[in-house]
């Protein structure tokens, strides 16, 4: 006999995903694996495209857990000094998770899907319920009209262009894994570094783009610090001063300034984070 009492543990062990939210975002999850399971038992993909699929399948599952982790343990309040507008982050994942899931689906469909192939076709159908399920979550969450990078116009291009660019270099290696092995034409190989440059720096400008002014600040002071001291103390030995202090004086003075500005921004970071100056958390549009 069920044992009623039972029934509000459950309901709090089931917390984080209580709610319209919750639901979708386990069901998201629950079908994110299946799909990558029921993948495994069909064998080991080693074309391009159900390389793409598997990731996939992995990014949709890791997105959902990580951001109802963070939500159900409150840390994205404890991020709010880093990440100003959380709503606009999560709202620009689910939506990249619902197009990624969508090409992922097609793709598997018109490469691996056959009258025969009954593992492939299940997985396709599981697939194709968890991309409603994505457009569903990123509908309903974009209708909640959220304000921030992702959200906008340009933001929305941004994500557009790191995803497209993903499926061209996709299909780049599987034109190259089915050509002959002595057909390397170094022009295609350049479009190829040329296709994988412009995607790294589309994903560097949306970071820094979500990213709070100060923090942004921060980091490229913590990168000069590491660059400056690993190239000036590299070669320690040879001093191409005449004077033999001048050199490391130089080093040092530069060295130690850099790191106390750095601790100045992180008190400015924490200033941040207790609301004094969260307001006044300037965003820099890169174009």
């Amino acid at each position: 006999m069920m044992d009623f009492d039972s029934i509000p543990k459950l309901i709090i062990m089931c917390g984080p995903f209580k709610g319209c939210l919750g639901i979708l975002r386990l069901l998201e999850i629950i079908l994110s694996c299946l799909c990558f399971i029921i993948v495994l038992f069909r064998g080991r993909m080693v074309s391009p495209w159900g390389v793409w699929c598997e990731f996939v399948w992995v990014f949709c599952i890791v997105v959902p857990v990580v951001l109802t982790v963070v939500e159900a343990r409150m840390w994205h309040i404890l991020l709010a000094a880093f990440l100003p507008n959380w709503a606009d982050l999560t709202c620009g994942l689910t939506i990249l998770c619902a197009a990624m899931i969508a090409s992922a689906t097609l793709i598997f469909a018109a490469v691996f899907v056959c009258l025969t192939c009954v593992v492939s076709i299940l997985c396709f159908i599981v697939s194709l319920v968890a991309t409603f399920i994505f457009l569903i979550d990123a509908l309903k969450q974009k209708l909640g009209c959220p304000s921030g990078y992702l959200s906008s116009p340009r933001g929305v291009l941004r994500t557009a262009e790191a995803f497209t660019a993903c499926i061209i270099l996709a299909a780049a290696a599987d034109h190259f894994v089915n050509a002959e092995w002595y057909f390397r034409p170094l022009g295609m190989i350049c479009s190829i570094i040329v296709f994988a440059a412009c995607l790294l720096v589309t994903v560097v400008i949306m970071v820094l783009n979500l990213l709070c002014s100060t923090l942004r600040q921060w980091c490229l002071y913590l990168l000069a610090i590491i660059l400056w001291c690993v190239f000036g103390y590299k070669r320690y030995m040879y001093n191409p001063y005449i004077c033999n202090k001048c050199s490391y004086t130089d080093l040092n003075t530069v060295t130690i300034g850099a790191i106390v500005n750095l601790v100045f921004y992180i008190f400015l970071m924490r200033k941040i984070f207790n609301g004094q100056q969260f307001d006044k958390c300037p965003t820099v549009n890169y174009n």
